[in-house]
């Protein structure tokens, strides 16, 4: 998102949401207007103001209606402003379709405001209202983000990775499942690129080949990966590619030996054959391809062992923990506006 996006909603003062794969765009941390990312699970800021709006603005977004995608509630104004017409029309009944660059519509966006209001910049309380939705809802999950509970809850290990690291110089990503789930929510990423979203796939194992990547073409970044036990089977020996290459990435595998988010799906196959059960000493098969590792029990240690990790990959090592987690079935807002 462009400084034209910044100067127009500043402006006109609209909260800003992201997509999935946009999340960084806008600083989740210090701009007063950012509602965070939407997708199967979401803040408790964006589920507000997507019900409250009269008007959507979708920028650059194919607007494709998938169950990883957050929707667009029936009965609002949609303007939609995209590069490709194949995606006009095709999930929703736009309004107001504007085909072009983004950075160009959105300047032109901010001209006709500006000549509408007479260069005089509105004024109203949403950023005020976004930062008191903010708080409330930080409250009411504190309990899960500071828990001290062992298990440790992966909620924690979120908490505590923004505490200990500043977003600013990590590129993060998740992996399916769980870890989509709590972490794009709650995690608060600060500049543009300084997070991977990915979702309307669902290949286990995806976020290890997005990190060894990032790290790459930024290696002064701090980047982490989340992976869950069903991931790290999939993918997981990969992580001696980053031990090869020099790579020096950061895996944090939420141990909690069950494919959590499966529950319900898989609820007669694993009655029958125990088909949600994974696991595995994944720390010591980091160990074992070269790379240094590191297992987490305890809650009280997850800041000072991510600070460890971060440490292993400043001496060049690609590092891993693996933190024993709960499985934690809470989500914020899953699927509300589906």
């Amino acid at each position: 998102m462009g400084s034209a996006a910044f100067i127009a909603a500043e402006f006109l003062q609209i909260p800003v949401m992201t997509t999935m794969e946009g999340k960084s765009a806008i600083s989740e941390r210090h701009h007063p207007l950012a509602l965070g990312a939407g997708h199967g699970t979401m803040s408790e800021m964006i589920l507000h103001f997507l019900r409250d709006a009269d008007v959507v603005l979708a920028v650059g977004s194919s607007l494709t209606k998938h169950g990883m995608v957050t929707p667009v509630p029936a009965g609002k104004k949609i303007i939609h402003a995209t590069n490709d017409p194949i995606d006009l029309y095709k999930g929703y009944n736009i309004d107001c379709p504007l085909l072009g660059d983004a950075k160009l519509v959105l300047e032109q966006i901010l001209q006709a405001s500006q000549d509408l209001l007479n260069q005089k910049p509105r004024q109203n309380d949403v950023a005020q209202r976004i930062a008191q939705i903010r708080d409330n809802w930080h409250g009411a999950w504190m309990d899960k983000l500071a828990s001290d509970e062992v298990p440790i809850n992966p909620y924690r290990v979120i908490w505590e990775l923004m505490k200990t690291v500043d977003p600013a110089d990590a590129i993060v990503t998740h992996d399916a499942g769980n870890p989509r789930f709590e972490i794009m929510p709650f995690y608060e990423s600060d500049t543009p690129r300084s997070y991977i979203g990915w979702g309307k796939s669902h290949q286990l194992g995806t976020g290890l080949g997005l990190t060894i990547g990032a790290k790459l073409a930024a290696p002064d970044k701090f980047c982490v990966n989340f992976m869950g036990d069903a991931a790290f089977g999939m993918t997981g020996l990969d992580f001696e590619t980053a031990v090869r290459a020099g790579l020096p990435i950061c895996t944090i595998v939420l141990k909690n030996s069950t494919m959590a988010v499966e529950k319900a799906h898989m609820a007669r196959s694993h009655e029958k054959y125990r088909t949600r059960d994974v696991g595995g000493d994944y720390a010591d098969i980091a160990n074992a391809l070269g790379g240094w590792s590191e297992i987490v029990k305890d809650p009280n240690e997850v800041g000072s062992a991510i600070l460890r990790a971060k440490n292993a990959t400043e001496d060049g090592r690609a590092a891993l923990l693996e933190i024993h987690t709960s499985d934690e079935q809470a989500y914020s807002h899953r699927f509300a506006l589906g």
